[in-house]
């Protein structure tokens, strides 16, 4: 995966990661596999209730989050988060 010389700490994505699985809305900027940077206004809520499927990711590595902006389901990897911040 090339990074586009972007460091990550472990550390901080990991902390960040934390903060995310908690129900609110955040602007969350992420390394995605094809080496890009992405921003997205990501949600945490009852709001976006599942269709009852059961997620087989690891909770541990990724975080499902509903993208607010394209409408739909996303699995951002919890050691490729660079910033998150809290929108409410």
């Amino acid at each position: 995966m090339e990074n586009k010389g972007i460091k990550i700490d472990r550390g901080r994505s990991h902390y960040y990661s934390r903060m995310i699985k908690k129900d609110g809305e955040y602007r969350v900027t992420f390394l995605k596999n094809d080496g890009s940077v992405r921003k997205m206004h990501a949600s945490r809520s009852s709001k976006h209730p599942t269709k009852g499927g059961v997620s087989t990711l690891d909770p541990e590595k990724y975080t499902t989050v509903w993208d607010v902006e394209n409408g739909g389901y996303r699995a951002i990897n919890n050691d490729t988060i660079i910033e998150v911040e809290v929108l409410a």
